[in-house]
């Protein structure tokens, strides 16, 4: 019976990373995307039934997220570059993500177990994607001259919007529901869901991914695809600078009515 619900809720699971990874927020022009918590399915199942499992599924999600990526692959004609991009940006990149229950038995707080290992999956991810970015798409999408710095910046730029995201729905879930126990219910917390916490962290987000996405258009050339540090200076960082400002500001007006609220 529990190998049988357990199936069942991580088929449900991953139908809806994939959905959600196929409905960007931001995509990049040259691959990666920043997507509405794509990946919080598989930290949830994770979490819910352990590593070991979790890794199963990260690596069912990553044979998923191939073949619906497919054409990128065919930018690659020899077999041991067809593996390795199979290896490091779909198998390995996804399966990490199996690591999210990695703290459950370890930290009582259930909130902060699931950020632990969220955060641990997400910066592994990461790496392999700058890995794959500074050998296999060396020559490729990314300039051959000083490939691992140009993998580090080109990954960053959508990898730490889509962490931030992640992280933030994995606190706003955990908050909600009781992710130990056999069938998750409610957690028993007054309050429930908290509406202007919630607010606060969207508006910091969006605040990152326009900044993020303000930035990274004058990194790259459209026309070649070298990479230009020399392309910050045509960054408008006043606009940037500001719209800063205003998210942050926003974000803590929302949090400073949810203190008053709370203490009134």
């Amino acid at each position: 019976m529990k190998t049988t619900v357990r199936l069942t809720e991580s088929a449900v699971m991953l139908a809806l990373a994939t959905v959600l990874s196929m409905l960007p927020l931001v995509e990049m022009p040259y691959g990666g995307s920043i997507t509405a918590c794509s990946g919080l399915p598989l930290l949830v199942i994770a979490y819910r039934h352990g590593t070991k499992w979790g890794l199963f599924a990260g690596l069912v999600y990553g044979l998923l997220q191939m073949f619906l990526g497919m054409k990128n692959v065919m930018y690659f004609t020899t077999p041991l570059s067809i593996a390795a991009v199979i290896l490091l940006d779909y198998l390995l990149a996804f399966a990490v993500l199996g690591l999210g229950g990695l703290f459950r038995n370890r930290v009582k707080n259930q909130t902060a177990g699931l950020l632990c290992g969220a955060l641990i999956a997400y910066v592994l991810r990461y790496l392999l994607h700058v890995i794959a970015g500074a050998t296999v798409w060396a020559g490729l999408s990314i300039p051959t001259e000083a490939a691992l710095l140009y993998s580090f910046a080109y990954n960053l730029t959508y990898m730490l919007p889509e962490t931030v995201v992640c992280l933030l729905g994995a606190a706003l879930v955990s908050g909600v529901l009781n992710l130990r126990s056999e069938t998750p219910a409610r957690t028993a917390k007054e309050g429930g869901f908290d509406l202007l916490a919630c607010g606060a962290g969207l508006v910091a987000v969006a605040t990152l991914i326009t900044d993020v996405c303000l930035v990274f258009m004058h990194l790259q050339d459209g026309e070649t695809g070298d990479f230009a540090v020399t392309g910050l200076a045509q960054v408008d960082w006043g606009l940037c600078g500001l719209i800063t400002v205003i998210g942050l500001a926003a974000a803590a007006v929302l949090l400073a009515v949810r203190r008053m609220r709370r203490h009134a």
